[in-house]
């Protein structure tokens, strides 16, 4: 089976990879496609190849993680350059349909990547951006019941102002609960708007005018 997870980053994707893996009694093993992809005409495919013969003497599942590094919409052959980039493409899911296991594609970018290949994918799911409510779990899920949390502590607003995802708000509640052992005491509401704005300027991005 082939499938594509996609979705911004921080959304899920790999974790759900590891829990289908997990589920199916199964190791994952993940394949950085931005790091097989070569420069050199064939060398691609030498390491694409070199990867699926010793996934065949393991029980596993493959995940190949940045699929647009080579699932890009296909251009028109315009040079030699264009004409082996398609086919590095089409030579990947050639394996990936010979393989007799579970192979997972993942992507930030669904637009990128060529309809055609998407097509004959066997299963294509979507991990969309938490919204506000789901925001609002996420965020008491990943400060957990251990961490004690002072009176102040507004889950519903760090929900309403802070358009993050999972992997970031877990990355909030990491920082926010050093910021609180450091202090020696609960985590406060001050440490978790800072820990936000940090995650904020960490991902390049504007702060919320309403905090």
């Amino acid at each position: 089976m082939a499938a594509l997870f996609a979705g911004d980053s921080g959304t899920g994707k790999t974790m759900s990879a590891e829990v289908i893996a997990a589920d199916l009694g199964l190791d994952l093993y993940v394949v950085d496609l931005s790091t097989v992809v070569d420069k050199y005409v064939g060398q691609t495919e030498k390491n694409l190849e070199r990867i699926f013969t010793e996934a065949a003497g393991v029980n596993g599942v493959l995940l190949f993680d940045e699929a647009d590094a080579i699932f890009g919409k296909r251009s028109e052959v315009s040079d030699a350059h264009d004409r082996y980039a398609n086919m590095e493409s089409a030579y990947l899911l050639q394996r990936m349909e010979s393989f007799d296991g579970v192979a997972i594609l993942t992507t930030n970018l669904r637009a990128n990547l060529d309809e055609a290949f998407i097509r004959r994918l066997d299963v294509i799911v979507d991990f969309p951006v938490p919204d506000q409510e789901l925001r609002r779990s996420l965020w008491d899920h990943c400060l957990g019941t251990d961490l004690p949390r002072a009176a102040d502590v507004d889950l519903d607003r760090c929900a309403r102002t802070y358009e993050l995802s999972g992997g970031a708000i877990r990355a909030c509640a990491v920082t926010a609960g050093y910021l609180a052992a450091a202090a020696g005491g609960p985590v406060t509401m001050a440490q978790l708007v800072a820990a936000a704005e940090r995650e904020y300027r960490k991902l390049g991005r504007l702060l919320p005018t309403s905090r």
